[in-house]
């Protein structure tokens, strides 16, 4: 059996699934390299301003290996803060027949990939996107830049159409290319909560029959949480309430403009068991991001699997491939209030028996975005490359 390193930060639940299930299909021996080091397990993340631990198994069902990284400033949010001396020697001790690296954009990752190009298969996964490209000349110097270290690459993992063009524009042949969808949990978040997210709403005091509009994620600008927040403001819909589920630097503006309107509710950072219970209670999930680097929105993928209708913007990687207008949801002009202010109208004038049926497209939708197809791809890369 062929022998793959898998090089990458730190447990995630949208990728620990994956290597899980490489392990149990036992096609290809796997061995995952985490190089962030064993402090990542409780990481403290500045998107949320809090420590967080998942609290679902991430480390279970795989071998793995815990790097020493010698960052003086330990952390994903700089190219400096992924640094492992002995990581060359700690895989080769390994004698993989191919490697996966997650990403470039770490001293080791890129590191890892330069010694092992033209040794052995280098497999790459990311999912940037051409959505925020500027022209200039610091463009230019990026175009270079990146065209060098793609050529580092054999084969690349693309998320979906946008990420698929951002690889092409940097040097990557068709050949070199395959699919290997963004996927979550679908089966755990379609679970029927029904129950739960009727305490949910008490607890909210949202009545049963309200129509909920949703928004879960990191408060940043990034993620324009405001905007969403100043369109609900306008509108004159009764028994129409706004969810937002998370934490940020934001979280104190977001909760005094929605001081006096009683339909406006906070939730604080929820874990991914209770996640499912929260994408449930609401009709319309909306993701109105306007970057840059919103490249891809994972809770779009985690909202369809719960049934839900999609209101996302243009600048949302995922809105490419997973939202199809007038009938799972809609696209809106990222940072243009009147534009989301139409779609989101659009969408309610539905109803709730509309957003019902547009939320069933949805979840059938996402059936094809899941784990296994990133598994098989992997291992037919493998096994021919």
């Amino acid at each position: 059996m062929k022998k793959l390193a898998i090089v990458t930060t730190h447990p995630i639940q949208y990728y620990a699934p994956v290597f899980k299930l490489l392990k149990k299909r036992g096609k290809v021996n796997i061995k995952v390299f985490y190089t962030w080091g064993e402090n990542a397990a409780n990481k403290f993340d500045p998107g949320f301003n809090k420590k967080i631990e998942w609290d679902i198994p991430l480390l279970d069902g795989y071998p793995f290996e815990w790097l020493k990284n010698t960052a003086e400033y330990p952390g994903t949010h700089h190219f400096k803060g992924i640094s492992n001396r002995e990581i060359i020697n700690d895989i080769n001790k390994w004698q993989p027949d191919a490697i996966l690296v997650y990403g470039w954009g770490f001293r080791s990752h890129l590191k890892t990939l330069r010694h092992f190009k033209n040794k052995i298969p280098v497999l790459f996964r990311g999912d940037s996107t051409l959505l925020d490209e500027r022209k200039g000349a610091k463009a230019l110097v990026k175009y270079a830049f990146l065209k060098w270290v793609y050529k580092h690459v054999d084969y690349a993992l693309y998320v979906g159409t946008k990420s698929k063009a951002y690889f092409k524009k940097y040097g990557l042949k068709d050949s070199q290319l395959y699919f290997a969808p963004h996927a979550i949990d679908n089966e755990r978040f379609g679970l029927d909560k029904r129950h739960d997210t009727i305490l949910l709403k008490k607890e909210l005091g949202i009545n049963s029959d309200a129509l909920i509009l949703m928004f879960a994620g990191k408060f940043e600008e990034k993620k324009a949480p405001m905007l969403l927040l100043d369109a609900f403001l306008t509108l004159k819909e009764p028994n129409t309430h706004l969810l937002f589920v998370g934490n940020g630097s934001l979280e104190m503006q977001l909760k005094i403009k929605a001081q006096g309107s009683s339909n406006i509710h906070f939730l604080h950072f929820q874990n991914q068991s209770r996640m499912p219970i929260v994408y449930q209670a609401c009709d319309i999930f909306c993701l109105p991001s306007k970057g840059p680097n919103e490249t891809w929105g994972l809770a779009i993928n985690e909202a369809m699997a719960c049934g839900k209708a999609i209101l996302a913007s243009d600048k949302v990687g995922a809105a490419a491939d997973l939202v199809k207008p007038g009938k799972n949801g809609s696209i809106f002009k990222s940072g243009d209030l009147a534009d989301l202010t139409y779609h989101l109208n659009l969408l309610i004038q539905n109803g709730k028996n509309g957003l019902v049926k547009m939320g069933q497209h949805s979840k059938e939708l996402i059936k094809n975005w899941n784990f296994e197809i990133q598994a098989q791809v992997i291992e037919s890369i493998i096994k021919n490359g």
